[in-house]
């Protein structure tokens, strides 16, 4: 299901915009479709009342949980069972974050990824991907929402961009909190700079994440056997632009791989491309999967890349990747599920 969809199947009905916004809104807060500060007996129309419950059962059909892992850490990465029968992930994050994923399957093929390994499958809906934040707002607070779970979102990117601009103007999330992760595609930036001028003054703009991972082209090459061909100099200087036309610094991701990206080199070229730059270079151990063949480095050369990147001027973190302690990188509680039986988990009440 597409939003535009569910919104012309309310007009349809007779529901005027502020009709329409309110039974948005209750929907994206995990409530009843009838929820909202008045009676819905006294402000929706009766066709509308009346097809509120079999509209509902379609929305929680959209996406339900099949099994919860939850992390040491207090995150909890979802297993979500779609309509038809495919399955995706989700990750319940700290400080009321949520990871979402945009398709099912990937065809970037990044080779150190499970989600790419069996290409592209389907493109997730823009109300699918809204049902993924609905689901967690069932379970916890969600006041930021990361596109950085299965798939490409530049590869979806009308689907992305409605979801993000549903969330941002009904969903009560900050711009600066819808965070769009890529690894880089042109359509990406032009689709950015169309938000910008006089004419966009009330557009959702998002934060924008890039999977950067290296900064030599041939290694990245490698490492992202089928993603756009934009040169990594470019990348940068297009991500910059948007950092301060939208006022939020670019997310770098930097998925680090021991003895692969971790060397002197890498840190003499992120320091190259991102001295001076709008930007957060985020350092994120490999969370591990079983037969790729890349190894997570040890804690302390993880930490002296941190503390190396810091004295030369970078803004570094160090990140985390939510369920490391129950091997659920992205992807891998899919992969260990398509053999297993079905199992769909109810939701604590909201």
């Amino acid at each position: 299901m597409q939003i535009d969809t569910l919104r012309q199947r309310l007009r349809d009905l007779g529901a005027k915009p502020a009709h329409e916004a309110r039974i948005l809104r209750a929907w994206l807060a995990g409530q009843p479709l009838t929820a909202g500060p008045r009676r819905a007996e006294d402000v929706l129309p009766l066709a509308v009342r009346e097809a509120l419950p079999v509209l509902a059962a379609e929305l929680d059909a959209l996406a339900r949980v099949r099994s919860e892992h939850p992390g040491e850490d207090g995150s909890a990465r979802l297993l979500v069972d779609l309509a038809d029968g495919q399955m995706i992930e989700s990750v319940l994050l700290l400080k009321d974050g949520l990871c979402v994923s945009t398709q099912v399957g990937c065809a970037v093929g990044c080779t150190f990824c499970m989600t790419g390994r069996d290409g592209l499958l389907r493109q997730l809906g823009s109300a699918e991907i809204v049902a993924q934040v609905v689901l967690a707002r069932r379970q916890r607070a969600v006041k930021k929402v990361v596109f950085m779970g299965m798939g490409e979102p530049a590869h979806n990117l009308e689907n992305v961009f409605a979801a993000i601009d549903l969330l941002g103007r009904e969903g009560g999330i900050g711009h600066k909190n819808l965070v769009f992760s890529t690894v880089g595609d042109r359509r990406v930036f032009d689709r950015l700079e169309s938000l910008i001028g006089k004419d966009n003054a009330g557009a959702v703009r998002p934060a924008l994440a890039l999977s950067l991972h290296t900064t030599d082209p041939e290694l990245r090459a490698r490492l992202l056997p089928r993603a756009p061909q934009i040169g990594i100099e470019e990348m940068v200087e297009r991500a910059e632009a948007w950092a301060r036309a939208s006022g939020y610094p670019i997310q770098y991701q930097w998925t680090l791989l021991d003895g692969v990206n971790d060397s002197a080199a890498e840190i003499d070229g992120i320091v190259r491309l991102l001295k001076g730059k709008y930007a957060v270079m985020n350092l994120i151990p490999y969370n591990e999967n079983e037969g790729l063949g890349y190894r997570r480095p040890d804690r302390e050369r993880a930490a002296e890349m941190l503390r190396t990147l810091h004295r030369r001027g970078i803004l570094t973190k160090l990140r985390t990747s939510a369920g490391q302690d129950v091997d659920g990188g992205c992807g891998q509680l899919r992969a260990r599920a398509e053999n297993k039986p079905r199992r769909t988990v109810a939701l604590r009440p909201a």
